[in-house]
């Protein structure tokens, strides 16, 4: 029988799920945002509401980065306001090291450790979690197989 995973990859997986919804083909970043074991919000990086998608319209770049994109960290955030819920002192399960403003926006809303296991380059996320004592653990990326272990009840009727 499968070892059924820790809470770190049981979440994490959850963040690589929500990057499946991401529609900037730059990068697909995925966010879950949990406090106390509970899912509190998740995000993925996106158009605005109303605007076009990159997959669709191609990405707006600026200074190397698509400016179109609301990445998936801020999504999270953003949806966690809008629902009323608080996160200081949650955890954030990202698929990718948040860049230098997500990093800051998540110090900033409370957030007290991160678990990636992917790096992002040209970043200060690293020095900035450092000063606000934000713990960062980089965990082995998640198996994705999922299996399952269903009962046939098919022949009972």
């Amino acid at each position: 029988m499968k070892k059924r995973p820790d809470w770190d990859e049981y979440f994490l997986k959850l963040a690589m799920l929500a990057s499946e919804r991401a529609t900037c083909p730059r990068m697909h970043c995925g966010c879950v945002l949990v406090k106390n074991k509970d899912v509190v919000a998740t995000g993925y990086n996106g158009s605005i509401p109303g605007d076009v998608h990159c997959d669709d319209a191609g990405c707006l770049v600026v200074d190397n980065h698509c400016v179109r994109t609301v990445h998936a960290e801020m999504n999270a955030l953003i949806q966690a306001a809008k629902r009323g819920h608080s996160i200081e002192g949650a955890t954030a399960y990202v698929t990718n090291m948040p860049c230098t403003t997500c990093a800051k926006a998540l110090i900033t809303a409370g957030i007290r450790r991160v678990v990636i296991f992917s790096e992002y380059h040209d970043t200060l996320a690293t020095d900035f979690f450092a000063k606000a004592q934000v713990v960062i653990d980089k965990i082995p990326m998640p198996k994705t197989e999922i299996s399952y272990h269903l009962k046939d009840y098919s022949s009972a009727r």
